[in-house]
């Protein structure tokens, strides 16, 4: 039925398929950025907290019974940590997107999306009555030439912490746009909570900036802290509203209960090893700006290649020296690239091997 889609795809080096990697590869594709997907402490800790409960799963809608003592107190972490009055947790990054994008722009309202944000934060815009309109990346003239173009009644921007593809910083001047104005702005912290900031906190932090009435904060559980699920962090009036017009949130089953349990455990080993952390995150930032000469905000690497065909090879190239990194094509990206993640448990001496490598084969072709 779909037969001829699929050579299409495979004819122009697009066809995608799942495949299980071995475990000698060294892993530079995942956005496992600390390794606490491998941490069997940190696992051990989280299966002991949800064992103390009489429930070790969620069982229906946050809004029926599936709210769980462990997920009201993640959220209230959460809270303390990050300066916002109140919380909300969610399933996954793409359902807090949808949470967010589908509920809270309404009739006469203006939504302006990054025109790199997350794909499901671009298919949510679809859903809504509002106005939608994308800015330029991470361009805030482009965004302020917009918000005063536009009539509205309230207006939503969206943009990242860290850009997923890119690998860039949210642009500072977004913020003080927003504010000025008090207009709602969404940061979506996956790839920022984590990696950036004093006590790696986000893009808040990095920027010392206190929460406002104005600002959300979406991250997910995944990514730096190795579990699944997500987070929505605003003021009452929002969550609240979340809880009662968020299609995502009030007909999905709640986010599961160990999955909080570890990302929590994680949180906490953050604060333990906070110093060290930072300083092999740093020794790692200083490889990649001596052999790429770029500065490189949080840990992801982008690097330009000719083609989709030449992404691929260049991955199976990486696959036989035993590392495994990511040929993102399109339609993900504009144009293919190579996203290289070194996680900070990557030997410094193997990494730098391996990126000196990289660049050289990438150059020949």
């Amino acid at each position: 039925m779909y037969e001829k889609e699929l050579k299409a795809i495979k004819k122009v080096n697009l066809y995608r398929e799942r495949e299980i990697f071995s475990d000698d590869l060294i892993d530079l594709a995942s956005n496992d950025y600390l390794g606490f997907s491998e941490d069997k402490e940190l696992f051990k800790s989280a299966y002991e907290k949800v064992l103390t409960y009489n429930s070790h799963s969620p069982k229906a809608s946050q809004l029926v019974n599936g709210y769980h003592p462990l997920h009201k107190e993640f959220e209230e972490y959460l809270c303390r940590t990050n300066g916002f009055e109140k919380g909300i947790v969610v399933g996954s990054g793409f359902l807090a997107n949808l949470s967010l994008i589908e509920a809270l722009p309404r009739k006469k309202d203006l939504l302006v999306l990054d025109e790199f944000y997350h794909a499901s934060g671009i298919l949510a815009s679809k859903l809504v009555d509002a106005e939608v309109v994308l800015f330029r990346h991470n361009d805030p003239l482009h965004l302020k030439e917009i918000l005063n173009t536009y009539e509205f009644n309230r207006a939503i921007v969206c943009v990242e912490g860290i850009y997923s593809m890119e690998g860039d910083i949210l642009n500072r001047e977004i913020f003080d746009i927003c504010n000025e104005k008090n207009i709602l702005l969404i940061v979506d912290e996956a790839h920022s909570a984590g990696v950036l900031g004093d006590n790696l906190l986000g893009v808040f932090e990095y920027y010392n900036i206190t929460p406002k009435s104005n600002h959300i904060k979406m991250g997910t559980l995944g990514k730096a802290y190795g579990s699944y699920g997500a987070y929505i962090l605003a003021n009452f009036e929002i969550i609240d509203f979340l809880q009662n017009r968020a299609k995502a949130i009030i007909y999905a089953t709640a986010p599961s209960v160990f999955d909080i349990s570890f990302a929590f455990c994680a949180m906490k080993k953050i604060e333990r090893e906070l110093e060290s952390i930072k300083i092999k995150k740093e020794k790692i930032s200083l490889v990649v700006k001596d052999v790429f000469g770029v500065k490189m905000d949080g840990l992801i690497l982008k690097l330009d290649v000719k083609s989709s065909h030449n992404a691929l090879l260049l991955k199976e190239e990486a696959k036989k020296r035993g590392f495994l990194i990511g040929a993102i094509r399109p339609p993900t990206v504009k144009k293919a690239i190579l996203r290289v993640i070194p996680r900070i448990c990557t030997p410094t001496l193997v990494l730098e091997k391996f990126l000196l490598e990289l660049n050289d084969e990438n150059n020949r072709q």
